[in-house]
This record gives C-alpha cells, structure tokens and sequence, in this order.
C-alpha cells in the first residue's frame, strides 16, 4: 500500500502525471522509455554520495521518486529513505519494486509542500531530480525542499537548461532524432536556466555550492559528469 496525502490543491500538472503514469509498468525494464534513468543512475548516486559524504545511516527523501530508480540506490547504500510522488501508477510499481528486492525504502503519495508542513527539517539529504521541468511552479517546491531539509543539510536538484542547444539535444535530438524519449516528454518553456535555480534557492535559504553538467555522447552511447551545463545540470546546496 502507498501512503496518501490530505486533499487540497497541489502543485502538479495532471497532463504530466498522467504521462509518466501511462509507461509505470515499464518504470524497472532497463531497455525501455526509462532506459536514461538507469543509465545515469549510478552517475547521480556517486556524485550525490561524494557531496554529501556518504549516505549511509542518514535520513533521506527523494522528491518525484516516480519508479523509485534512485530511491532504492540510495536505500542500497545505506541511508533510511522516503520517495515521494504525486503520480500514483509509479509509486505501486515503487512499491512492487521494494517487496520483490526487499528494499527498506517508505514510498508516499504527497506533496512536497505538504510533506514539509509535515516533517520540516527533518531530512540530512533531499534530492529532487529530473523534476521540476515538469512542474508549474518549480519555485514552490524548491522552497518546499529547503524546508524539509535539516540546517546544514544537503540538498540536490538535476533539470534541464532553456537555451537553443538544449531544445535541439533534449528535445529534438533525445525525443525524435535518437528516441531516447518519448516524444512530448520535455516543453522547452518549462526548462530552467541554472541562474534562475539558483535565484529559487537562494530565495528560499539554500546556498548553492555546486554546478555539474551532465553530457550524452550518442556515438559511443555513454553518459557523462562535466562542466558542460548547456543542456542537463545538476546543482547541490545546503542549507
């Protein structure tokens, strides 16, 4: 069973939800739409486990866990971890996923703004990643996220930059040209330049202290953490 949240209105596009809840069953097979996610998996788990040093013992949400990709690796490494999603069909996959692994992970369908009236500084480690570009308001839940994170936590956000080189390799290049995607999964509108994140964190208590690139190369098909942050990025705070 997943745990559900009080009614009230949420920050999410019902378009988006019902999106990623139409290819839930597909969420753990390694060869399809999801394929990305596990691929940089081991990227982002490495790099978020560098930065705030080790996850072992420590107190963790992922925010949009969706399937629950990240969320178990975390478990894996050792940390006490909370997913949470608004899309119901991937938490029940999450869930499925857990019992069939054995996973410690505790999924939650809730808001993070309702979470964080819930549970405020309660979390050493808050990750919301490959998110916010498909939210109204990303603002709303990076505030939510520096609300749930204890003082002097680690917070990391991944999402996509809003410029022409983004929209030929996000969209046209990842959607329609290599099929890394689903057609219609990304909106150039809703991309985020890395400035207008950081203003959101600072505005909302987080220091940002680091801004990392992540790069694909479709000749050899392998994905990449660098200094390039024209197109995916990833940016860790604290609080």
């Amino acid at each position: 069973m997943v745990a559900t949240q009080t009614p009230g209105p949420v920050n999410a596009d019902p378009a988006e939800l019902a999106k990623f809840s139409a290819l839930a069953h597909r969420w753990w097979d390694p060869t399809s739409e999801f394929r990305p996610l596990h691929e940089i998996n081991p990227l982002r788990l490495a790099h978020i486990e560098k930065l705030a040093g080790g996850l072992a013992g420590k107190r963790v949400l992922d925010v949009g866990c969706g399937g629950g990709i990240l969320a178990e690796a975390m478990a894996a490494r050792g940390a006490q971890v909370i997913g949470i999603d608004l899309a119901e069909k991937p938490l029940q996959v999450a869930t499925l996923h857990k019992i069939e692994t054995g996973s410690s992970v505790e999924y939650r369908l809730v808001a993070a703004e309702a979470l964080a009236e819930e549970m405020p500084g309660a979390f050493d480690v808050v990750t919301c990643m490959e998110m916010l570009e498909h939210v109204p308001e990303p603002a709303s839940i990076v505030r939510a996220v520096a609300k749930l994170a204890k003082p002097g936590g680690h917070v990391f956000f991944s999402t996509i930059n809003r410029n022409p080189k983004s929209f030929l390799f996000a969209i046209v290049g990842a959607e329609y040209v290599l099929n890394l995607l689903p057609r219609g999964t990304h909106e150039y509108a809703k991309f985020i330049t890395p400035s207008e994140l950081a203003a959101f964190c600072r505005a909302s208590g987080l220091e940002p202290n680091d801004l990392t690139g992540m790069t694909y190369n479709p000749l050899t098909k392998v994905y990449a953490l660098g200094r390039d942050v024209d197109v995916n990025y990833l940016m860790a705070c604290r609080v």
